[in-house]
C-alpha cells in the first residue's frame, strides 16, 4: 500500500475539505490497538473509575503509537508539511443501540488558529458506517466560517454543545463509510458530526488532530507531542512521548483531568 498521497487526492482534500477512505492499519494492527481499546475501556468499568476520552496520546504509550504510526505520518505530512505536532486527540465510542450523537460543528470555531493547517485523522478501530453513527461531513464548507451556539444535551458527545445556528440541508451531507483500520482526513473549518448508533454493534473511533508547528492558537493549549519533524516556533510547551502502560498512564490522565486549565474542546 502506497505511503503517500497522490496529487489527485491532495486536490480532492483541499476541495472538498475531506479524504476517504484511506488504508491504514493491518488487519492484525487494528485488532490489536482494538484490543488495548478494549483492555482500556474494561479497566475503567472494573475501577469504576471514570475519565475524559481525550487526550489519551499524552498519557498512554499504545495511544502515542497509534498517533504516531509511521504510515499515518506520511499521509500528514503531504497535507501540512514535515514539521508535525499532534494537537489533540478524542476517542469517540458509540455502543450498540446508543443514542449518542455529535452535533453539526466546525472544530475551528474554538480554537482560534492563525492558519487552517490543521488535519483530523479519523481512525476506525471497527466498522463505521450509516446504521452505527459514521462520521458525517458537508463537503466543501472548510472555505468560510460559520455561525454557532451552544445546545447542550445528555446525548450530544461534544460537551461544548457547540453547534452550527445556520441552516443546513442535511441531504448534501456525506456519510464517511469505514472498514476497520481504514483512516479519514478532514479540514479543520469543515462542518461535521454523526448520528446515533441505531445497530447492535459499537462503533469505535480514534480521532487525532494534526498541526503544523508555525501554527499559532489563540485558545490556550495542554501540552503537545513533535510528532515528526522540528519546532522551530516554540508556540506550543513540548512533552515527551508517554512511556507508560495502563496502570501509570491512569494516574498521569486522572491528575491531567483534574486541571482545569487542560479543559479543552
Amino acid at each position: 500500500m502506497s505511503t503517500t498521497l497522490t496529487p489527485d487526492q491532495i486536490q480532492t482534500y483541499h476541495q472538498d475539505g475531506v479524504l476517504f477512505p484511506l488504508p491504514l492499519l493491518t488487519e492484525q494492527e487494528a485488532a490489536y490497538f482494538r484490543s488495548l481499546y478494549d483492555e482500556f475501556r474494561s479497566y475503567l468499568a472494573r475501577e469504576h473509575k471514570l475519565t475524559k476520552k481525550s487526550q489519551c496520546h499524552l498519557h498512554f504509550k499504545w495511544v502515542c503509537d497509534l498517533a504516531t504510526h509511521p504510515k499515518l505520518l506520511d499521509l500528514v505530512e503531504d497535507i501540512i508539511g514535515p514539521d508535525i505536532l499532534i494537537h489533540s486527540s478524542t476517542f469517540f465510542a458509540k455502543d450498540a443501540k446508543d443514542e449518542m450523537f455529535i452535533s453539526w460543528h466546525q472544530d475551528s470555531h474554538y480554537w482560534g488558529l492563525s492558519e487552517p493547517r490543521l488535519v483530523s485523522a479519523w481512525i476506525a478501530l471497527t466498522e463505521s458506517n450509516i446504521g452505527n453513527g459514521c462520521l458525517r461531513v458537508f463537503p466543501g464548507t472548510q472555505t468560510r466560517k460559520f455561525d454557532h451556539l451552544a445546545q447542550r444535551g445528555e446525548n450530544n458527545m461534544l460537551g461544548t454543545g457547540l453547534t452550527v445556528s445556520e441552516y443546513l440541508d442535511e441531504k448534501a451531507a456525506v456519510d464517511i463509510v469505514l472498514h476497520a483500520g481504514e483512516a479519514s482526513f478532514h479540514h479543520a473549518n469543515i462542518i461535521h458530526g454523526s448520528k446515533p448508533n441505531t445497530s447492535t454493534s459499537p462503533r469505535i473511533g480514534f480521532a487525532v488532530r494534526y498541526m503544523s508547528t508555525a501554527v499559532k492558537q489563540e485558545r490556550a493549549h495542554h501540552e503537545v507531542i513533535l510528532a515528526r519533524g522540528e519546532d522551530r516556533y516554540h508556540y506550543y510547551k513540548l512533552q515527551d512521548k508517554p512511556t507508560a502502560g495502563l496502570e501509570q498512564g491512569m494516574i498521569a490522565k486522572r491528575v491531567f483531568d483534574s486541571d482545569p486549565s487542560n479543559n479543552f474542546g
